[in-house]
C-alpha cells in the first residue's frame, strides 16, 4: 500500500505546525464507510533501549475478524517527540509498515487522534491524507476537548467538544473500563466512525484491529499459521 507525497518530512517544529494547518483544511470529514470487507489496525510501540520503535499494521477480515495480513517494521524515529506533532514522528514509520501489506484495506483504525487535535489534524488524519484512504482515530486518552457523562453500558457515548467544536466522541466499549476516544481521521463521518469502532469490539476495551496492532507492535501477534488463508481474504 503506497502513500502519496504531500510534503517533505525534513522539517522543523515551526514548519511542521504550519503544515498541519494547511493539511487540516483538506481533511474530508464525511463518508459512511459501509460494511468493509477488510479493516486494518495501526499502532506503534514505545522506544526500546536503542531508541528504535516497532510500527505495526494488521489487516482483518470482516465480519469474523480473522487476520489476513500484517506488517511490522523496526526503525528509529527521525523527528523528536513534540506534543501535538506526534504524526511527524510516527506516520513515516507507519507508512513503511503499510508498504509491507499485500492487500488494500477498505478502512483503517489508527491508535491516535484524528481531528480531536488542537490544530484539527492528529496522526489518524495525517495518515488518511497520505494513504488517500478512510481512516478512523481511536485513542486511549484525550488530547483536547471535554465530554459529559456517559453510561456504563457498551455503546454509550458522549460528544467530545473543544472550543465549541465537536471533535470526536467518548465511547464505552466495555462495561467497567474507561472509554476510548473516537474521532474523524479522513473520508469518514463521526457517526460512521463510532459505529465501526463499536462493531470491531470483541470484549476488550480496544477494537480488535488496534488491539492486534498493539500486540504486533509488542512482538506478541499470534502465529501466522492461525491466520485466514489467502484464498479466503475476500
Amino acid at each position: 500500500m503506497k502513500a502519496v507525497r504531500l510534503h517533505d518530512w525534513q522539517v522543523g517544529v515551526a514548519e511542521a505546525r504550519e503544515l498541519q494547518r494547511d493539511l487540516a483544511a483538506v481533511v474530508v470529514s464525511r463518508g459512511a464507510v459501509g460494511e468493509p470487507a477488510l479493516i486494518a489496525g495501526a499502532d506503534i510501540s514505545g522506544e526500546d533501549a536503542e531508541g528504535n520503535v516497532r510500527a505495526a499494521v494488521v489487516v482483518l477480515r470482516q465480519p469474523d475478524m480473522a487476520v489476513v495480513d500484517s506488517s511490522v517494521i523496526v526503525m528509529k524515529p527521525a523527528f523528536p517527540y513534540v506534543p501535538g506533532l506526534l504524526s511527524f514522528r510516527e506516520v513515516p514509520l507507519l507508512l513503511k509498515a503499510f508498504e509491507g501489506i499485500t492487500v488494500v484495506p477498505d478502512v483503517i483504525i489508527a491508535d491516535g487522534q484524528g481531528i480531536a487535535h488542537p490544530r484539527r489534524i492528529g496522526l489518524a488524519s495525517h495518515l488518511g491524507l497520505l494513504l488517500d484512504a478512510p481512516v478512523i482515530g481511536c485513542a486511549k486518552s484525550i488530547l483536547c476537548g471535554r465530554h459529559g457523562e456517559l453510561g456504563d453500558e457498551p455503546g454509550s457515548s458522549a460528544p467530545l467538544v473543544d472550543r465549541g467544536d465537536v471533535v470526536g466522541a467518548a465511547l464505552r466499549t466495555r462495561r467497567g473500563v474507561k472509554p476510548v476516544y473516537v474521532s474523524i481521521g479522513h473520508m469518514v463521518d463521526l457517526d460512521a466512525a463510532v459505529r465501526r469502532v463499536l462493531a470491531c469490539c470483541r470484549g476488550y476495551r480496544l477494537p480488535e484491529p488496534t488491539r492486534l496492532a498493539h500486540l504486533a507492535a509488542a512482538g506478541k501477534l499470534p502465529s501466522p499459521a492461525r491466520w485466514a488463508s489467502p484464498a479466503s481474504r475476500r
